[in-house]
């Protein structure tokens, strides 16, 4: 690892997975979802093709070698992207970014919002346990939270919505689940890569992670801070109509099923999503 680059010291291997973890679905031709334990990344371009493919999201700690098989698997021997997009910096979204960026020597792109925390600078606010809703939530409190040093390898998307390296998607501000978390959206063919805006299955239920039975929620509720943000996100996707949602955790969701889960979700979002009780639900007004 050079000087430069570090995790935070609190950085581990997490020993948690599902069903569907080393498994990935091709969501469009040139979308590929890959699940790495618990956590979705995805691959956007074409097989083989000669103008390149983006790595979103970079998986959990200690699964570099995984995700660098699997792109060469899909994309050839030696496979390199043009760079990496984060939809935020959560230790399962980033916890192989260092070594991918020094196997394949790419630039990493985040909202400007996200990149104190991944430049050694801001610390995430601690994990709530007290949520409702199984074993992950209480488990929440050993999840890394500390800042992750990418220093001058991570750049700010720029504020057009543009996407530098990935052509005809736009990026979307979707807050609440972390302050500069960001959703992808190609309007051409209503693909959505929606991080953890929104998930389809239930992220605090460690049986529910592990069979990955589909169903329409709100981000993770243990790491998710701003419930009010988070509830307009997802109003803000919802309006997007899209026709396919590959989210951070869970299965992917399309069509008519994820026209009616999404509409469910955004007006059942305070029965649905919110927390009953926890220290960033405490006090919020309906």
């Amino acid at each position: 690892m050079t000087e430069e680059m570090n995790y935070g010291e609190d950085y581990k291997y997490i020993p948690v997975t599902s069903i569907m973890s080393g498994k990935g679905q091709e969501v469009r031709p040139d979308i590929y979802a890959f699940m790495v334990q618990v956590v979705n990344l995805c691959m956007v371009g074409e097989p083989n093709s000669s103008t390149g493919w983006t790595l979103i999201d970079a998986g959990m700690p200690k699964s570099a070698d995984a995700i660098i098989k699997e792109a060469e698997n899909r994309f050839g021997v030696n496979a390199r992207p043009n760079g990496i997009v984060l939809t935020h910096g959560h230790f399962d979204h980033v916890g192989a970014i260092i070594e991918l960026i020094e196997h394949w020597n790419v630039p990493v792109y985040a909202h400007e919002l996200e990149i104190p925390y991944l430049t050694g600078v801001k610390s995430y606010p601690d994990a709530d346990p007290t949520v409702e809703g199984g074993i992950v939530a209480r488990m929440s409190p050993y999840f890394p939270n500390e800042p992750i040093n990418l220093g001058d390898h991570v750049k700010p998307l720029t504020s057009d919505g543009s996407v530098p390296v990935l052509q005809d998607w736009n990026w979307i501000h979707t807050p609440g689940h972390s302050p500069g978390h960001v959703s992808f959206f190609r309007e051409s063919d209503g693909a959505l890569i929606a991080g953890d805006a929104f998930v389809t299955v239930k992220q605090e239920s460690l049986f529910k992670v592990l069979v990955q039975n589909q169903e329409i929620s709100g981000p993770p509720r243990y790491f998710t801070t701003d419930w009010k943000q988070a509830w307009h996100s997802v109003k803000k996707l919802k309006d997007l109509r899209p026709s396919v949602a590959i989210t951070g955790h869970g299965l992917p969701m399309q069509d008519e099923a994820l026209t009616e889960n999404l509409t469910k979700l955004v007006n059942e979002f305070d029965e649905i999503a919110i927390p009953k009780h926890g220290r960033y639900v405490d006090g919020l007004e309906n």
